[in-house]
């Protein structure tokens, strides 16, 4: 392999610490919202109703930001960076992280009727150019480190909504989207894929001209410490949430999910979906 040119390599393992404490005080106690926080809206009722929803829960799925108001009730649209996706909240075993930001920020969480308690979390350090991001992420974690209000239900056209407001009257608007241990109906397994700079070619008759991602499979222990690697092999489909960048040699923390029912039958019998980016590095 050739050797990699002058650029920073990125690693998450084991690079969590406390957030830098802001200037100002974090918002104080949110008044419960009048809506218990595991509602959906029911269906009309009629002979041609159809079957009552599932429950949805705050871990069921992933919520995107849509909406955020000021403390006087006037949109706030700073989070709208151009080029960038918007903030994404997940949540799981007690915890909540916010991703699509410069870092992963995250927070433990409680819930206690209609109010969350979020205590003050931790970040993954990785600098980046984009100041408008810096200030947004750290915007968003001052909120995370203190009670909200907050609201499940469904919008206009019943897909999941979920409001979180804050001590000092800031609204927040998040649209939800099945998480993958939904869609799959279960949970994955962690791993680890090392992806190649460059694809290779993967062809059959029917697409001689295809071009597979390049993996191999890493084993880490519980420390981060690397412990062996698989063998370099051709990766047939594509990750869902990664986007190779031709130069780019990437080591992934994956979910892997075993599909049911694949549909037609020589379809892959595993999903992959991307958990984060773990080490970037650009290579000639």
């Amino acid at each position: 392999m050739r050797a990699p040119t002058a650029c920073k390599t990125i690693s998450a393992l084991g690079l969590a610490a406390l957030m830098t404490a802001c200037a100002s005080s974090p918002p104080q106690a949110a008044a419960p919202l009048s809506v218990a926080g595991t509602v959906v809206d029911q269906p009309a009722a009629g002979p041609a109703a159809a079957a009552p929803m599932q429950p949805v829960t705050l871990a069921s799925h992933d919520w995107e930001l849509v909406s955020m108001t000021d403390r006087h009730g006037r949109a706030d649209t700073r989070w709208r960076l151009p080029g960038q996706r918007p903030p994404r909240l997940h949540f799981e075993g007690g915890r909540l992280s916010v991703h699509n930001l410069c870092n992963v920020v995250s927070s433990g969480y409680q819930v206690q009727g209609n109010t969350m308690l979020l205590m003050p979390g931790a970040a993954t350090k990785r600098a980046c150019a984009e100041p408008e991001l810096m200030e947004l992420e750290q915007r968003m974690a001052l909120y995370l480190g203190g009670p909200a209000g907050y609201e499940l239900r469904s919008n206009a056209g019943g897909t999941p909504l979920l409001v979180l407001l804050f001590g000092d009257s800031t609204r927040w608007e998040l649209v939800g989207t099945a998480t993958p241990q939904t869609r799959y109906g279960g949970p994955g397994e962690r791993v680890f894929l090392e992806v190649a700079p460059q694809r290779v070619p993967c062809g059959n008759p029917l697409m001689p001209a295809a071009q597979c991602l390049s993996v191999r499979e890493l084993r880490f222990a519980d420390n981060g410490v690397r412990q062996g690697a698989g063998q370099w092999q051709p990766f047939y489909g594509e990750i869902d949430g990664y986007t190779h960048e031709p130069g780019m040699r990437n080591v992934l923390r994956l979910t892997r999910y075993q599909l049911k029912q694949p549909v037609p039958a020589d379809a892959a019998s595993q999903a992959y979906v991307l958990d984060m980016v773990v080490e970037s590095e650009r290579l000639r």
